[in-house]
């Protein structure tokens, strides 16, 4: 938590926060050199908590600005990217900077969009694979340029969750629970989020020798998906005893689905999520899964962009954001209810 003091927050109190020295936490925030993961942890814990927002000012004054962050996303439908611009225009408006979104999949073509925007703008955060990576490529050598949950590209800075480890450790845990005909929900193609988590599920099978997994479902992750999952699932001729969806609006949309089909979870087929929305924390059995602090993310995203745009040029590590795996019921595991006394926080991720 911020502190009570009006004393301002400062790197100095981040390291003693975090139990670290101030170098250490230089090099975490800047990327400048690998940190351990549990240093890693430890640091962005404190930022959080503290709600430092690192300051710099090494850019000339007399280069023009116009005070604007641009921000491009595939779209603005589901919890993730609320969420996503909530954490991303808080910590601008802390810079005093004000936003401008740019939607994919508009009336006019995206890459004439962005040469409309980037005349605005004092810098840009891309995220997903809405823009080539050779167009991305061109607008980072005149603007300031943060990608956003897709793989990162030469002379960018990165902001990615990690999606791997804890997608491995949620297809070992439905393992644990007996499932062994596990299907994968997800288009691994669709974007570098979803590939990465279907990277984890498949090293997880590999591991536990169950090498004869069914094919991935590929499927959009949004709520209209639901029917075409559950319909897939239910003419299989091949057993299905638990899904890994790759984000919970289609996890709680199959559950719901399912439910109403007469299919109980997660006694007939166990399902998870990745992302932790707060409906998964009220659906009935309450849905496990994977938190991602996903306003955190939106918040280091315009924490990079700024550091770009006040010139620091030189490439840097990209900032991965732990998460970690929420164990609810419709896994098997006990569930009583969500509990309004804790809730999760992004810092603990």
């Amino acid at each position: 938590m911020p502190q009570d003091d009006d004393r301002p927050v400062t790197i100095y109190t981040v390291a003693a926060h975090a139990g670290v020295s101030i170098a250490t936490v230089s090099r975490v925030l800047q990327g400048s050199t690998p940190a351990s993961p549990m240093t890693r942890r430890k640091v962005l814990r404190a930022v959080e908590e503290l709600d430092y927002v690192p300051l710099r000012s090494s850019r000339p004054v007399e280069v023009p600005r116009h005070q604007t962050h641009g921000l491009v996303l595939p779209g603005l439908v589901g919890p993730y990217y609320s969420e996503l611009l909530s954490g991303f225009e808080a910590t601008a408006a802390q810079y005093g900077q004000s936003v401008v979104v740019q939607l994919a999949g508009g009336p006019v073509p995206l890459e004439e969009s962005l040469r409309g925007l980037l005349q605005r703008i004092d810098g840009v955060v891309i995220a997903n694979d809405t823009v080539d990576d050779a167009v991305v490529r061109t607008i980072s050598r005149t603007t300031p340029t943060v990608l956003l949950a897709r793989t990162p590209v030469e002379g960018c800075d990165a902001v990615l969750a990690e999606n791997e480890r804890s997608a491995a450790e949620l297809t070992s845990h439905l393992v644990e629970h007996g499932r062994r005909h596990l299907v994968f929900v997800g288009d691994a193609a669709d974007s570098h989020d979803v590939g990465q988590r279907y990277d984890g599920f498949v090293a997880a099978l590999r591991r536990r020798r169950l090498l004869e997994a069914a094919p991935p479902i590929r499927v959009r992750l949004e709520e209209d998906s639901a029917p075409e999952v559950v319909d897939t699932v239910l003419s299989s001729t091949e057993p299905v005893d638990a899904l890994l969806c790759a984000n919970d609006e289609l996890a709680v949309s199959v559950m719901a689905l399912l439910a109403r089909r007469g299919v109980r979870v997660p006694e007939d087929l166990a399902v998870t999520g990745f992302d932790d929305i707060m409906t998964s924390r009220y659906v009935q059995p309450g849905l496990t899964t994977a938190q991602q602090p996903t306003r955190a993310i939106g918040r280091w995203a315009a924490i990079r962009l700024h550091e770009r745009i006040e010139g620091r040029t030189e490439d840097v590590e990209p900032l991965v954001i732990p998460t970690r795996i929420v164990l609810r019921g419709s896994c098997g595991c006990p569930w009583d209810g969500p509990s309004l006394a804790q809730p999760p926080r992004a810092a603990d991720a």
